[in-house]
């Protein structure tokens, strides 16, 4: 089936507005491939709770054919994709196109296909924002391009949310592949040294004060409800995108992770962000290496973080609040450490004994760092 192209669509290659969005609402092309009838549509009546996917792409044609073969055979298949393209040079957008009608004809389902072209690249963090601000229906799905998801991951994920309803954000592990599928013998949550006592806080609703310490969401196993879009955005650039997500939701809502892995994440030489557990050796070297201004960075995340939940008012507990202005506090200490190792000593004690580098950092590890790194 051919493409229904308007005068829309050439508004949506138009150069988005520098550093922001702009209402594309007329601009993307709304796109059903397939000859399903509505009778054939995704399977509301049994999942009353419907799925958009937010599909970003960039030259990413090498894997996408899989990935969306992924997305539209789903046991409980979602009621459409978004796909926001951020000016890819390799047919990123006609492989997705192509790779729908395909599903379409095997399945007889017709999945809606939304297309977002950038000619301008928004770079991730926008590109995913404009995805998720285009999805239209009460859950959605995150999706990059060169993943494969399990094809039970909407019917193990979705009856959650109808279960709970305040559950705002649900993420998985998942399973470390290299670019042909070969697994790599780990999981996400091994990669990222996710602990026990970790996932007992995530489950007795202590996510906040987890994300506080670290991200443990990775974007491409999460699903969320639309209402977080409207509290989270705009997406600030300083953060990544799902790490944003995630800390929102936990100040707001409910965020919950299952350990089942759910999608194959693909590990390649082009990844924008990648799993690896560091080496012994891995963890001496980054002890040793020079701080630069990764503390002064994360204070200026937490600045923004803080702002965040001050203009969210009522629905942010104001204690959340209090410890985030301890991690300013314990970021703004860590960046004005001095040059010298042997004066760092007695400060890093007094800190270490307020409890911050176990409440806002890796504890122990944190120590070593500041007190070994160069500057």
């Amino acid at each position: 089936m051919g493409d229904n192209f308007t005068g829309a669509d050439q508004a949506a290659r138009q150069t988005p507005a520098a550093g922001g969005w702009q209402n594309k609402k007329a601009s993307a092309n709304n796109e059903s491939t397939g000859s399903a009838s509505k009778s054939e549509q995704p399977m509301s009546n049994l999942h009353p709770i419907q799925v958009s996917v937010a599909l970003c792409t960039h030259n990413g044609a090498r894997f996408l054919r899989e990935q969306v073969r992924s997305i539209c055979l789903q046991t409980v298949p979602p009621a459409e994709i978004v796909l926001s393209d951020d000016a890819s040079s390799d047919g990123s957008v006609e492989v997705v196109r192509a790779t729908v009608a395909e599903c379409a004809a095997e399945s007889g389902r017709a999945i809606p296909l939304r297309v977002f072209e950038n000619a301008v690249a928004l770079r991730v963090v926008k590109n995913f924002e404009q995805a998720i601000r285009a999805c239209s229906h009460e859950l959605i799905a995150l999706s990059d391009q060169d993943d494969v998801w399990m094809p039970d991951r909407l019917a193990r994920m979705v009856p959650l949310f109808e279960q709970d309803p305040k559950l705002l954000l649900l993420h998985t592990d998942a399973r470390l592949v290299d670019a042909q599928r070969k697994d790599l013998g780990q999981s996400l949550f091994y990669a990222l040294e996710v602990t026990p006592a970790e996932i007992e806080r995530v489950h007795a609703g202590a996510a906040f004060d987890v994300f506080l310490r670290r991200n443990l969401v990775t974007g491409a196993t999460a699903i969320f409800r639309r209402s977080l879009v409207d509290a989270a955005v705009p997406l600030p650039v300083e953060w990544v995108h799902d790490e944003w997500l995630a800390i929102v939701a936990s100040a707001i809502g409910r965020v919950d992770l299952l350990q089942d892995a759910l999608i194959e994440y693909r590990q390649h030489e082009s990844n924008q962000i990648g799993a690896r557990r560091d080496s012994f050796m891995g963890k001496v070297r980054k002890a040793l290496a020079s701080r630069g201004t990764i503390h002064a960075e994360r204070g200026a995340k937490a600045d923004l973080l803080l702002a965040k939940l001050l203009e969210l008012g009522g629905r942010v507990d104001p204690v959340a609040i209090d410890k985030v202005r301890g991690k300013i506090e314990h970021q703004r200490f860590r960046a004005a450490l001095p040059a010298s190792r042997i004066a760092r000593c007695l400060p890093i004690l007094r800190e270490a004994m307020t409890g911050r580098y176990d409440k806002f950092g890796r504890g122990f590890r944190g120590v070593v760092r500041d007190l070994f790194e160069s500057v």
